[in-house]
């Protein structure tokens, strides 16, 4: 009797999901093999990588994307919003063949980096020997999508989609189900697996119905070019962590320098309202102006100098002056909210989230993107490992292999990120003493830091 009952709410399911999708189209809808929702960097990069895959060349992808088509053109401006990409997205965009094009137009490296405590003075550095030559290229989001695009437009078994409105999703209820795509204009697809990419707003994943653990931080980040004092050399990212939250300045060239300053939303709104001379004083303010600390961390700090120098290791005492900022490209500034988020879950039966439509980060370590090009790789991996070994897309065994290992690593490295926040988003002197310390301790073992590194670099 149960099982009889079983069976006939099985067969109500599939004939209610047979009327629902026959109430938007009336003959079989295109078939694709994956659809890709979102064509950000993340998004873009995902479908040239699984587009380029060996594995899945017979295999039919589409690309779906609520924005115009992508027309980058080069300037001498450059664009205010940067991404710091690490050795693992840099070996990526390698792979897929879009650095080529990166290369030939611009970037810039970062072979040093310097980061101190705005009350203690107390900074750690990391020079081209420590971070393997390259600790991160430097290149303008625009700029990487229109890089990746290149390559994607060759692929005869992507397709790409713009300016599209998505009505709603019909997720699976059993591994033999498509997923349905009704799009607002009319349009139906369907495919074996969705792919979300869709940022931290993301459609997929409210489809999806997975616990989404978020909040708003009391920052905006504000972001502009800076133009430099001096045209030397410039590869070192420098960044000052202030009561209100840290300042970073990247380098873009010579002269040029990428600015993200976080810090409480009412002063960001006021910083990008000023005019453009008090704008640059209250960056070099930000960077230069020495902050009261009591004379207890001074003293403490400066005794663990000493004890590291009776041991001949490395002190803070050596730590280098960050450029002058002497001006701002007009148009360059604007701001944005800062937040953390986390999916408990990136996948479902069919479907999986990718990039910011999983996870969100505070950019205070420049880690968000890398992130979501981390998922790229590993997702990639696993999907042409499946379809080799004859199994189909989107099982949800291949998936949850994909969503175990990111979650190993991401949600790891966004509770460090979110504890450095924390950590230094006080001016409590014991916290700034024991933040001091550590910091001090780091510096001085270079293991510890090279360890930090590789593990920036995954």
């Amino acid at each position: 009797m149960a099982k009889n009952s079983i069976l006939l709410l099985r067969n109500y399911m599939q004939y209610a999901l047979n009327l629902h999708t026959k109430t938007y189209c009336t003959k079989t809808p295109p078939h694709y093999d994956i659809i890709i929702v979102g064509g950000g960097m993340v998004g873009t990069t995902l479908a040239c990588t699984l587009g380029k895959n060996s594995k899945l060349s017979d295999h039919r992808i589409l690309l779906l994307e609520s924005g115009t088509p992508h027309n980058w053109i080069k300037t001498e401006k450059y664009s205010n919003r940067v991404s710091a990409l690490n050795l693992n997205t840099y070996n990526l965009m390698n792979k897929i063949g879009a650095w080529k094009h990166i290369a030939e137009i611009r970037c810039s490296s970062v072979k040093n980096m310097q980061i101190w405590d705005a009350i203690s003075d107390v900074m750690i550095s990391f020079n081209h020997e420590e971070v393997s030559n390259v600790a991160a290229h430097i290149v303008e989001n625009d700029l990487l999508i229109y890089a990746v695009g290149k390559e994607l437009c060759c692929l005869k078994n992507v397709e790409v989609k713009n300016q599209v409105k998505i009505k709603e999703f019909v997720l699976p209820q059993q591994p033999s189900q498509n997923v349905f795509v009704h799009l607002n204009e009319g349009e139906t697809f369907t495919c074996n697996l969705l792919l979300g990419c869709d940022g931290a707003q993301s459609q997929v994943r409210n489809a999806m119905g997975v616990n989404y653990i978020s909040w708003k931080y009391d920052q905006m980040g504000v972001v502009a070019t800076l133009k430099l004092s001096e045209a030397n050399e410039n590869v070192t990212a420098w960044q000052r962590f202030l009561p209100t939250g840290p300042i970073a300045i990247l380098p873009l060239k010579n002269n040029l320098s990428s600015l993200v300053w976080a810090t409480t939303p009412d002063h960001a709104r006021a910083l990008i309202e000023l005019k453009e001379v008090d704008f640059v004083d209250k960056i070099n303010d930000a960077l230069w102006k020495p902050l009261d600390n009591s004379s207890i961390i001074q003293e403490s700090t400066k005794a663990f100098n000493k004890l590291l120098e009776f041991f001949e290791l490395p002190t803070s005492n050596e730590k280098q002056l960050p450029p002058k900022v002497i001006g701002v490209d007009p148009g360059s500034t604007a701001a944005f909210p800062l937040g953390f988020g986390h999916a408990t879950n990136y996948v479902k039966q069919g479907v999986a989230l990718v990039g910011d439509a999983a996870h969100r980060v505070h950019p205070l370590a420049g880690q968000g993107v890398n992130l979501g090009f981390g998922d790229v790789s590993t997702l990639n991996k696993i999907l042409g490992e499946a379809v080799y070994s004859g199994r189909s897309l989107g099982q949800i065994t291949d998936l949850q292999e994909y969503e175990t290992l990111r979650q190993r690593h991401n949600f790891p490295t966004m509770v460090a990120i979110d504890g450095l926040h924390k950590l230094y988003n006080t001016e409590f002197p014991p916290i700034v003493l024991l933040r001091s310390l550590g910091l001090q301790f780091t510096h001085a073992l270079n293991p510890l830091k090279k360890a930090i590194i590789n593990q920036a670099a995954r």
